[in-house]
């Protein structure tokens, strides 16, 4: 290399600097994803599976691997499994659901296909303490529910997230899933990486993550969460996960993310190039939701400032690795040229060989975390290596996409607006009918009993007067569990909340 650069040496150095840039960085990640430790069970926990979790799945099209992501969820005994589907798919998951647990498994339908409004309506029909969203093809291990409790002992803590990995669709895993589980194995380090230096992370994934039911039931967040809008004008469908992170983040909740083989899920990845769409529809979803956090809402800046770096840096990632062929084909056509011209002496298959050579060895070194247990892989690093430049390419194509919203690789997912509209018609209806005392019509799809928390105080900024532990009271009207008793600390009615956590 340096008789390369004995031609003209100062067109390497901002090249140089870039890499060392880019790879110091990552040793940074990785160093700090290797301090990393999750956080143990509790001797005495203040939260039980059994009385406390609730599951929520939305799903439209759940098939056979329902049913061992189902029991792979049951085997940490949660209190119950809200199955949230469209009216169309009750009779087929509810098939499902009998096959699995019919006393712990219930389905509940909306009229349209529509997973935020499914969501919400699973939070309205939730009566415990935690809420757990699950892909219906997550695949947990035993220790799940248990590992995820333990960071709701922290009072501050509003939403826990996992470590994955990919589960393999057929006999052997496709270059699809391979790429896939590349991608996993790299925000692994990261998440860990930035949970253990400043607390934050940029997605709580919305493949498994708990939140403090609290949270969830404001009804500010539900409004914010089913009317959320690109631009004042494209409703949001997908990013759900990027809208809850943001949301802890902005009101003032702590994240952590439990990185270890205890917590550690499997689930699918499309194994064909529809992966490309998946991760088309993703791109776009961090695109905006990182733009809203570091330049509408800026709340990231100051809670969790490695996390704002690591966007900004995830802004530029693009053209810095696009730099690196620019220069290779520069370099190519400058060799073509008679040195006596201002060409350069090596060949150009020289060129392109060395730049192989570095290429594949500096990412099969970031991969070393995935090929240590599967060291077949490595035949693959330069299908990763291809991918990459052509992700590079994909963020550029995304951020100029913004404006479409559309999921991508599901038929049968509804329109957003015409699902919202049709719920905010019905929510009229009633406020009518309950202001001019008239009898109620039929309760809404989106509407179902009153929850203990409808007395809840909205968590607000407002609330934090008492600090970091906030107190709420609510008469249950009901014989107390002994978890109950013990957050409460005695017989009295008055149960400890949080209310805000900043």
């Amino acid at each position: 290399m340096l008789y390369l650069t004995s031609d003209d040496f100062p067109i390497f150095v901002p090249f140089g600097v870039i890499g060392f840039y880019r790879y110091l960085w990552y040793l940074i990640r990785f160093a700090a994803a290797t301090a990393y430790r999750p956080i143990p069970l509790p001797e005495n926990p203040t939260y039980i599976a059994s009385e406390d979790v609730t599951i929520i799945v939305p799903t439209i099209d759940a098939g056979e691997e329902f049913k061992e992501a189902a029991n792979s969820w049951l085997v940490g005994k949660p209190k119950e499994v809200l199955i949230i589907t469209e009216e169309k798919m009750l009779g087929p998951l509810q098939d499902l659901a009998n096959q699995v647990d019919p006393e712990r498994i219930r389905v509940l339908t909306v009229p349209f296909a529509n997973k935020r409004l499914q969501m919400s309506h699973g939070i309205k029909n939730t009566t415990t303490d935690i809420i757990v969203f699950a892909d219906d093809d997550a695949i947990w291990p035993p220790t799940m529910l248990p590992y995820m409790l333990a960071c709701f002992e922290d009072q501050k803590v509003g939403g826990v997230g996992t470590s994955q990995r990919v589960q393999q669709v057929g006999n052997r895993m496709t270059v699809w899933e391979v790429l896939a589980a590349f991608r996993l194995t790299i925000r692994n380090i990261e998440i860990a990486s930035s949970t253990h230096i400043d607390g934050g992370i940029p997605c709580l994934s919305g493949r498994t993550a708990a939140y403090r039911t609290v949270i969830l039931k404001d009804p500010e967040f539900l409004h914010g969460f089913t009317h959320d809008y690109w631009l004042g004008k494209y409703q949001l469908n997908s990013g759900d996960d990027k809208f809850l992170t943001r949301w802890m983040v902005s009101h003032g909740w702590n994240t952590y993310v439990q990185c270890c083989k205890e917590v550690e899920l499997l689930s699918t990845m499309k194994p064909n190039w529809r992966f490309l769409k998946q991760v088309l529809r993703w791109t776009r979803n961090t695109w905006r939701s990182d733009l809203r956090s570091l330049f509408t809402e800026r709340y990231i800046w100051t809670s969790h400032p490695y996390v704002a770096y690591t966007m900004v840096d995830k802004l530029f990632n693009p053209l810095t690795l696009l730099v690196g062929p620019v220069l290779v084909s520069y370099l190519i056509y400058k060799s073509t040229i008679p040195i006596d011209q201002g060409g350069y002496h090596l060949p150009w298959w020289n060129i392109l060989l060395s730049y192989f050579v570095w290429l594949s060895a500096t990412r099969t070194l970031k991969l070393l975390p995935h090929l240590w247990y599967q060291p077949e892989h490595v035949i693959y690093v330069p299908a990763f290596i291809a991918f990459g430049y052509y992700f590079a390419i994909m963020k550029i194509y995304a951020l100029c996409t913004l404006h479409e919203t559309g999921w991508g690789t599901r038929a049968g997912i509804g329109d957003a607006s015409a699902a919202t509209a049709a719920l905010d018609a019905q929510d009229k209806i009633q406020e009518e009918e309950k202001h001019h005392g008239y009898p109620q019509s039929e309760p809404s799809p989106f509407r179902d009993q009153p929850s203990p928390y409808r007395d809840f105080p909205s968590p607000s900024p407002d609330s934090n007067a008492a600090g970091a532990n906030g107190y709420a009271t609510r008469h249950t009207g009901r014989k107390e569990s002994v978890s109950q008793q013990r957050r409460r600390g005695g017989d009295d009615e008055v149960e400890m909340q949080v209310g805000f956590a900043r």
